[in-house]
């Protein structure tokens, strides 16, 4: 881990184990000029080669026309003077133009890093394990002042950066777009990976060739939302998992988003990401500040399955905090799919009781228990336990819970707002809402304006109120619905497109002062499901509910599209009922246990309706997953076979000293006479003998890996088999 600065040459050159990311101050312009596989030494002139091109793409430097801001790769590029492409920011000034130029004017190299205001971000525990390179730039006659930070770890491939950007001048200015990076690669010879889909489809793999023009995924739905995640990457043809080189963009963020790559005249890319510009301004005051969301950038030489494995410990270690943060997660259950609203405290405390005798850990009360919920069409804001459901309060169910064994965890919904409710009543202004304008619902529930103190002031004393009426160890924060109308009733004209960024602010602001409170609280946040699985809420809630859709077969997709880019220590995964309630599909309780182990394991179903057979099934499902929790929650992730790509679907863990490794391998649908075929595994010690659990045999580490293990030959559809290995 290094950050030089040659100054002679006025030059950048960020080092981490296998990495190395190069810019230089050309005549004042920040240049990028090579993004890869570590190198020892940089030349300028060997790293850029400058031509002139055609008169269409203007010279700023009249006695040097092979600069051109067209042609040249900017670090921070800007609008209005002559780069034609996607800007990184722009700005209005009080003049009423846009044309900015930014130039270098000094840096900085810090010790650590440096934390974000008002943000969530990545972090250093020590100032030896990171180094931080703060470089200014300006536009004096703008008014404008930016600077760039990168901070390159000791440990990790990856590059963090950010964006402050200030207003030096005397007038007001407004800021149109801040993205949080910008990097122009010299080709357009990439393949696009994103993660895209829909509610209870998430986080599907789709990879595409670069286009000329511009590519993209992005939010205007005011959170990072189901349809896309706040990620992409850019793959060499010959990428896959194991090989190739991945470029990926990652952005700590849980509101509207862009990430793209635009592919110029000159066949170079230009990557970004950021906060959407769709519906959005600031306006800075003289003296005033934005500091824009982190963009974590990770490089790997060997394939997308080395940039997930720094993806995964950087998040897990130096994103996620607290208690929970290095402790295996308790095996919970949750009444939701098992009662939904219709429940009493005898039946929780029946499934309860179940439980117990199964060796369940955690009992989570999910909605219904608040105002009068008997459906979702009333009593969000209403943060009082509905005594019709539990006449001797929370704290009587909470201890009733107890006495059976487990921990008593509890959902809520603070951000929403039924218009059936008394808090609504009392403020028709809290929410979201655009004056004279519909106020459209969505479940029947609007969303409260967290942009305003008086609205998170509420929700922090009505949330801190309960966590301390009752004991509760978890909570389920759920949030179900984009934003529309999104205006402030506080907020003057010129700010009302600050809103949604406003909102996010508050609501960080919400989880921090909830979290810091109850500090051995196992927070999970929840949006239907994945519709807010960003590096943004991990910071507050080391795990987030994967999907609404817990359908084992189902869940092999988003599950292995999750795992791109997040651990497996952030993803929930429960065993549900069958016929399941998404889909409607049967399978088999050992694959819905067997798929769920890979993930924060529980149920979500009516555990006093087994049977005895399926009592036996799930205390071994729940036995084994004590025993190996800590190996799939903290191990190293190898995804085998992509539910993408065929039939079958394969992923394993291994121990960080190689010593212990867990396969799972699900077939989808049987097929009559399939082939003989053998399943390979990864991350082993070659030069090791493993046991292989269960079955009492003793093989190579390399055997394991190069020649691999034949395939059992399925039985039925949906079958699934665990492996299971120790180093002797």
């Amino acid at each position: 881990m290094t950050i030089r600065f040659d100054e002679e040459h006025q030059l950048f050159h960020l080092q981490t184990p296998s990495m190395s990311y190069i810019f230089q101050a050309l005549k004042g312009y920040p240049t990028q000029l090579y993004w890869g596989r570590k190198i020892k030494q940089a030349h300028p002139g060997r790293l850029l080669e400058r031509v002139e091109r055609a008169s269409f793409s203007s010279n700023p430097i009249r006695e040097d026309r092979t600069i051109s801001l067209d042609t040249l790769p900017h670090e921070y590029p800007g609008y209005g003077t002559s780069d034609t492409r996607t800007p990184a920011y722009e700005v209005l000034l009080s003049s009423g133009a846009s044309a900015t130029e930014l130039h270098y004017v000094t840096h900085r190299i810090e010790a650590g890093k440096p934390k974000l205001e008002n943000l969530p971000a990545v972090y250093a525990e020590n100032d030896q394990e990171a180094q931080t390179l703060i470089v200014e730039l300006a536009d004096e006659l703008a008014g404008l002042k930016v600077e760039l930070s990168y901070t390159v770890f000791e440990k990790f491939d990856a590059i963090i950066r950010s964006s402050r950007i200030m207003n030096i001048s005397s007038e007001a200015i407004s800021l149109q777009r801040a993205l949080s990076a910008s990097v122009d690669l010299p080709h357009d010879r990439y393949d696009m990976l994103q993660l895209s889909g829909a509610w209870t489809r998430e986080r599907y793999i789709h990879r595409r060739a670069l286009v000329p023009g511009t590519q993209s995924v992005e939010s205007r739905r005011g959170s990072s939302s189901h349809m896309h995640n706040p990620f992409f990457a850019l793959l060499s043809k010959d990428a896959v998992e194991d090989q190739g080189e991945v470029y990926g963009f990652s952005l700590v963020y849980s509101g509207s988003f862009v990430g793209g790559v635009e592919v110029d005249q000159f066949h170079t890319a230009r990557a970004y990401l950021g906060i959407n510009p769709f519906d959005f301004s600031w306006l800075l005051e003289p003296g005033e500040a934005f500091q824009t969301p982190e963009a974590v950038m990770v490089f790997s030489a060997e394939g997308l399955g080395a940039m997930s494995r720094t993806y995964h410990e950087l998040y897990r270690t130096k994103l996620c905090r607290g208690a929970y943060r290095d402790a295996a997660r308790p095996i919970l259950v949750n009444n939701w799919e098992a009662t939904y609203f219709n429940f009493n405290a005898d039946k929780i405390e029946a499934i309860a009781k179940a439980g117990s005798e199964l060796g369940i850990e955690l009992l989570v009360l999910d909605d219904g228990w608040f105002g009068r919920r008997d459906s979702d069409n009333s009593s969000l804001g209403d943060w009082v336990v509905d005594k019709k459901k539990l006449p001797a309060g929370l704290a009587d169910l909470a201890e009733r819970v107890r006495s059976q064994g487990l921990q008593f965890g509890l959902w809520f919904e603070p951000e929403m707002v039924s218009p059936d409710s008394d808090l609504y009543r009392a403020h028709p202004d809290w929410c979201l809402h655009v004056a004279g304008r519909r106020r459209s619902e969505a479940r029947s529930q609007l969303i409260l304006d967290l942009s305003r103190q008086d609205v998170q002031d509420y929700i922090v004393q009505s949330v801190s109120d309960i966590l301390q009426s009752a004991p509760i160890t978890y909570v389920k924060w759920d949030m179900n619905r984009n934003m529309t109308e999104i205006g402030s009733a506080l907020l003057p004209a010129d700010r009302q497109r600050e809103t949604a960024h406003r909102y996010m602010l508050g609501l960080y602001s919400v989880l921090e002062r909830i979290t810091t409170a109850f500090p051995d609280i196992l927070f999970e946040s929840c949006s239907g499901g994945g519709g807010r699985f960003d590096p943004g809420m991990l910071y507050y809630m080391p795990q987030t509910w994967t999907s609404d859709n817990s359908d084992a077969i189902s869940r092999l997709k988003i599950q292995y599209g999750t795992s791109i880019v997040y651990p497996v220590s952030s993803m929930g995964a429960h065993v549900s009922a069958v016929p399941n309630h998404q889909v409607g599909r049967n399978t088999p309780l050992k694959t819905r246990g067997d798929v769920a182990m890979s993930g924060n394991f529980g149920y979500e179903l009516d555990l006093t309706l087994f049977d005895d057979a399926e009592k036996t099934e799930v205390k071994g499902q729940i036995a084994l997953v004590k025993e190996i929790r800590e190996l799939t929650q903290f191990g190293l992730f190898y995804r085998l076979l992509s539910p993408f790509e065929g039939n079958e679907t394969a992923w394993m863990f291994v121990s960080e000293d190689q010593s212990e490794a867990l396969a799972v391998h699900v077939t989808e649908l049987n097929e009559p006479n399939a082939r003989l075929d053998r399943l390979r595994l990864k991350g082993l010690d070659p030069d090791r003998t493993y046991e292989w659990i269960g079955k009492g045999e003793f093989i190579g580490g390399d055997e394991l890996m190069h020649a691999g293990i034949v395939k059992p030959q399925a039985k039925h559809d949906y079958a699934s088999v665990v492996y299971r290995f120790r180093a002797v």
